[in-house]
């Protein structure tokens, strides 16, 4: 691991520099001329036939049943990804980068879509721009972006004018360019230049609302690439440049730090460790004793990279040049006394595992539909079912049962009797596609050049974060620091715990959530050996237990002999057997996992020597996690991830990590990707502050020449009505100044004008109707509103003409 820099003395976080990069390394060359003319269209959306429909969600069935492709979380692909899955033929161990599946994808989209032509003829302008707008759309979706609509935070960001419609159509098409286009290449910065190059020039304000969007959040130009860590960062918001602590140097610290300091922020990260990285840490396992030196890398935490479709590790790896192993598929399973399980029966067994799964599924349905509040275990519900359907009646079907339930418990890192039936695949929809990968050396290559020129103060373990309106105070180790802002990345089971003190304490729901949320456990028993003696043709295999408490127990070896750089095998402990480890001898465990491997292996012949060295986890007794990682509880929901999520304080407090990420929980790119939220949430919150303090400095009374020019640029006008947004509250139920034209000509100078303040959802239903007549008949009748002269807004039209006065002239408006 990277040397850990002194932590000695910590100085408050407003005393912190962060020192320019290197300036950019030159963009990359422009499009060819086929590719101008390729553009997208400027004046009709997209035709509905071009776009890919949006995927029905999966069945309760369709997640972490499949023992071959769910061995970890977050394995099975979403149906509308699944199209870009390699062909399943391949069958042998593969290491390729990010550019061979991005190739592999384009193969995928052709096959699937051939193009009908003459012969010898290419194909049409219109039919190649068709696909290429299905290749980008797919690479949107992959990302986990919808299909034909705005997610959240686009909506959030007014990136279109109005909801709906031509626009927004076109805005999507112009968003799936920009990042298709920048993903191609990830290694170059892509300027918002580079994007107008094939776009046409009237689409210009649609292309600056994508690319700030899109950088904003980090869906472009973030990562480890020179283009990327060379960019200085850029202008601070407002001086001086805002603080933030962030507490914890894991994934989700990491990127937040990273991003926020490329927005202009002064960042210092508190780590309660001697080490970066939290869940994520890769050991060096090494033996003297032998002639010459076993070492390998062993994840002692997440080692897998789940779904590369998609994925931000994908990109990370690809600009640092690390290639992925690809898990193969390969899982054979044997019984107690060593003999692989009949294939007829592991056959029908699976097939009536997943039967179970599709009743729960539908006995879930009935619950939503009728039973709302009610919820119970999934445990509960698979075990009824199974009795009332007789299935795996006999030892060796119910041993094969218990294993997939294992299997479950691995995936969820939870008791079965713990987790909610109802909703603990919540996240099935979003799961990434792709195949699913080793990073040969270990996950541990990532965090060295994640925390590189990032202020990290080691050894802090913070036990007091207090709030307020003019900042934040984090107490660790008698030290305080103090920020603008402060960001909480510790992991769930530290929250439940309560070893931090929020002052003044969190609200009541936020508190609720973390109580409902679950949070489980995984361990591993990590062996490194004198040489591998189960063979390099498996990634994976498996192992039954007759004591269905000990399901978990050894249930799944991991072979990491071909990215490790030694002869590395790990058990996998999970449910019962992963709590009870933590409370074992480790030495009770190495002989029992040797008794497992000699079953398998003495019949075939093969002697399995003693291990070299031994690692056995235990992340439940750590007192930086207290677990593995997030699941949803009986009583719980997906909605808990976002409660988890929300800031508190006014903005002054935030939270990231996988369980504040509803869509990605439980997965490393879960946390990454929340950390990248919460810098863009951050720098709003920071955007919409910084225009509260310039109001006092203006009496809207006193100042009224310029009042007409916050009409030249209006957010929204439709006939002759002008409108301008809050610039600090972006919601539908907003407020909104729209301005009237009177007459035959649009408002201007000499024109008469009238105005109203109305909720912004008011604003976009006007906009959607014909004609100004019927709009003002809407606007009086069913709003019930009256037209004014600008004297007659009242106090708080002056509020809003003051804020907007701020905004646009300092040009924060968000």
């Amino acid at each position: 691991m990277a040397e850990e820099p002194d932590s000695q003395s910590a100085p408050s976080v407003a005393s912190f520099e962060n020192t320019p990069p290197a300036p950019p390394v030159p963009p990359p060359p422009p499009p060819t001329a086929d590719d101008a003319e390729d553009a997208p269209p400027a004046e009709a959306p997209l035709p509905a036939d071009d776009v890919a429909a949006e995927p029905p969600p999966p069945s309760a069935s369709g997640r972490k049943r499949r023992r071959r492709k769910k061995q970890f979380p977050g394995m099975v692909p979403t149906a509308c990804v699944r199209v870009l899955r390699p062909s399943s033929s391949r069958s042998a161990s593969v290491v390729y980068n990010e550019k061979v599946l991005d190739e592999m994808i384009q193969t995928q989209i052709n096959d699937a879509a051939p193009i009908r032509r003459g012969r010898g003829r290419p194909p049409s302008s219109s039919l190649r721009l068709a696909r290429e707008l299905d290749v980008e759309a797919l690479i949107a979706i992959a990302v986990g972006f919808p299909v034909d609509c705005l997610t959240e935070e686009e909506i959030e960001a007014n990136v279109v004018p109005v909801l709906g419609g031509v626009a927004q159509a076109n805005y999507i098409v112009v968003r799936n360019h920009i990042l298709a286009r920048w993903r191609s290449n990830p290694s170059v910065w892509i300027t918002e230049a580079h994007a107008m190059e094939s776009i046409r020039s009237e689409h210009r304000a649609l292309v600056s609302a994508a690319y700030a969007f899109l950088l904003d959040h980090s869906f472009i130009n973030f990562g480890l690439a020179p283009a990327v860590t060379t960019t200085p960062p850029r202008r601070p918001l407002f001086f001086p440049a805002p603080s933030v602590v962030v507490i914890g140097a894991g994934l989700a610290g990491l990127g937040a730090a990273r991003h926020l300091i490329s927005l202009g922020f002064k960042v210092a990260i508190l780590e309660g460790r001697r080490r970066p990285g939290g869940r994520v840490f890769t050991k060096k396992m090494e033996s003297s004793s032998t002639t010459p030196a076993v070492v390998a890398a062993a994840d002692l935490g997440g080692s897998v990279l789940t779904g590369i479709n998609g994925n931000p590790f994908g990109v990370l790896a690809r600009q640092l040049g690390f290639p992925l192993h690809k898990i193969r598929d390969l899982c054979p399973l044997y019984l107690p006394d060593g003999r692989p399980v009949d294939t007829v029966i592991d056959s029908r067994l699976e097939a009536a595992f997943n039967q179970l799964l599709d009743k729960v599924c539908k006995l879930r349905q009935a619950v939503i539909d009728k039973l709302k509040p009610v919820d119970v275990s999934l445990g509960t519900a698979l075990e009824a079912f199974r009795k009332a359907y007789g299935f795996a009646d006999s030892s060796e079907e119910r041993m094969l049962l218990d294993w997939h339930l294992a299997n479950l418990e691995y995936a969820n890192a939870a008791l079965l009797s713990d987790l909610s039936m109802v909703y603990w695949d919540q996240d099935d929809p979003y799961e990434m596609g792709g195949d699913h990968c080793f990073i040969p050396g270990g996950n541990g290559r990532f965090i060295r050049p994640l925390i590189e020129g990032i202020p990290i103060f080691y050894g802090k373990t913070v036990n007091r974060i207090q709030y307020g309106c003019d900042g934040v105070m984090v107490y660790a180790n008698g030290q305080v620091f103090r920020g603008d802002m402060a960001l909480c990345t510790v992991p769930l089971g530290v929250l439940k715990k309560g070893c931090i003190e929020f002052v003044p304490e969190l609200p009541r729901e936020k508190q609720e959530a973390i109580k409902r949320m679950g949070f489980g456990l995984l361990n591993k028993v990590i062996m490194l050996f004198p040489h591998d003696f189960w063979g390099g043709e498996i990634d994976t295999f498996g192992h039954l237990t007759e004591d269905p408490r000990n399901r978990g127990e050894f249930f799944l070896f991991y072979s990491y002999s071909s990215v490790s750089g030694g002869p590395l095998l790990v058990a996998l402990v999970a449910g019962e057997a992963a709590i009870k480890l933590e409370t074992t001898s480790p030495m009770e465990h190495v002989d029992r996992v040797l008794k497992v491997l000699r079953g398998i292996f003495a019949p075939k012949g093969i002697e399995v020597p003693e291990p070299l060295q031994v690692i056995c986890t235990r992340w439940g007794s750590d007192k930086f996690a207290y677990g593995s990682y997030s699941y949803v509880a009986v009583g719980s929901s997906g909605d808990d991830y976002d409660i988890l999520a929300e800031s508190v304080g006014d903005g002054r407090v935030f939270f990231a990590g996988e369980a504040t990420n509803r869509r990605y929980p439980a997965t490393m790119h879960g946390a990454l990707l929340s950390g990248f939220r919460e810098a863009a949430n951050i720098a709003r919150a920071t955007r919409r502050r910084s225009i509260v303090p310039a109001m006092d400095k203006i009496d809207v009374r006193d100042d009224t020449s310029n009042f007409d020019d916050l009409f030249q640029t209006p957010d929204l006008s439709f006939g002759n009505f002008s409108v301008l947004y809050d610039p600090i509250s972006s919601g539908l139920e907003s407020t909104a100044l729209v301005r009237v034209g009177i007459g035959d000509t649009k408002s201007g100078p000499g024109s008469l004008v009238l105005y109203c303040l109305i909720p912004k959802k008011n604003v976009l239903e006007m906009a959607n109707i014909d004609g100004d007549a019927n709009r003002m008949n809407m606007l009086y009748r069913n709003f019930g509103t009256k037209l004014v002269g600008k004297n007659g807004l009242g106090s708080f039209g002056e509020s809003l003409i003051a804020r907007l006065r701020v905004a646009r002239t300092t040009n924060l408006k968000n």
